[in-house]
């Protein structure tokens, strides 16, 4: 595999970030995830940090090098932190359990497989062009299908914030899969939460990321989603990988890694992981003390022990 890879999270004008992503690739599989979580306190940013850790610890060890159904492992992936969320909000007696949208994507054989719940999205671009990207499970999404509002209507409508996907929470998570899409060499697939998309327009981001190096186009739409976001700028995060591209790396910044990865060297049994751990989030803020940040870390990592052996 080759391909260009890069990620950052912004808290926007937000008090905490409640977004959580994440990348990890073996020799022949790339996986992708961003959460946004919900929930009073922190336990959105729990919430979003389990489903992250969930699927790249299951990738860690599943993926040696390559999957045989990639459409099952998001599926487990995504029941199995659905099941860990609730598991902790059980522990902790929480009344309300915290939720969080997500989506994954594997790229594998030059094949795309992407799975989401709720409104974090995933584009497909194609020469500046929108390709595919994911359906919101969203409110405002449902009366656009039923004819009910206009596309312009959806961004100011006053129930643009409900959504009714998540993991987490008492009902069982609506979950969508995409079709098997096979990737041409240029092709970009951008992850990313409402933050970035509810302002700004898909065109825009095709146009942005045709061919400019990610570790520079990146930071600019994260500038520009939260300048439109003005006061009221929500948690930005996104990823977004370049397949087959081949430039080379003069940009630093974020958590990703914008120079061209090649895995053909790659030990067979060897993953390649970038996420953050609870707590130590790059741009993140948090009024937890170090001692509630470990003990937080410890009780993830022991919740999601559960859900991927």
């Amino acid at each position: 595999m080759k391909f260009s890879i890069y990620q950052e999270s912004r808290t926007g004008m937000r008090a905490n970030n409640e977004d959580r992503l994440a990348y990890c690739y073996s020799r022949e599989a790339l996986l992708m995830v961003v959460a946004d979580g919900m929930g009073g306190h922190y336990y959105g940013e729990v919430a979003a940090q389990i489903a992250v850790q969930t699927l790249t610890e299951a990738f860690t060890r599943e993926f040696r090098p390559r999957m045989r159904d990639p459409f099952l492992f998001l599926q487990k992936g995504m029941i199995n932190a659905h099941r860990a969320i609730v598991d902790y909000a059980e522990r902790h007696h929480l009344v309300d359990s915290p939720r969080t949208t997500c989506v994954a994507c594997i790229v594998q054989n030059n094949i795309a497989y992407w799975v989401h719940s709720g409104d974090s999205r995933l584009y497909l671009l194609r020469n500046g062009k929108v390709l595919a990207q994911t359906r919101d499970h969203s409110r405002v999404r449902q009366l656009f299908d039923q004819g009910v509002i206009s596309e312009e209507q959806m961004a100011g409508h006053p129930e643009r914030h409900k959504i009714y996907g998540c993991l987490g929470g008492q009902q069982k998570p609506e979950i969508e899969y995409s079709r098997k899409t096979t990737l041409e060499a240029g092709d970009v697939l951008a992850l990313c939460t409402d933050g970035v998309w509810g302002v700004l327009p898909a065109g825009t981001l095709a146009l942005s990321l045709k061919t400019a190096d990610l570790a520079y186009a990146v930071p600019l739409l994260l500038n520009d989603a939260q300048a439109r976001g003005g006061s009221h700028a929500d948690n930005l995060s996104m990823i977004a990988v370049r397949w087959g591209d081949s430039y080379s790396d003069q940009s630093s910044g974020g958590s990703g890694t914008s120079g061209l990865i090649s895995t053909k060297t790659m030990p067979k049994d060897s993953v390649t992981k970038i996420i953050d751990e609870f707590g130590r989030h790059q741009s993140g803020k948090t009024d937890l003390s170090e001692e509630e940040i470990e003990l937080a870390i410890e009780e993830i990592r022991s919740t999601i022990q559960k859900y991927t052996k």
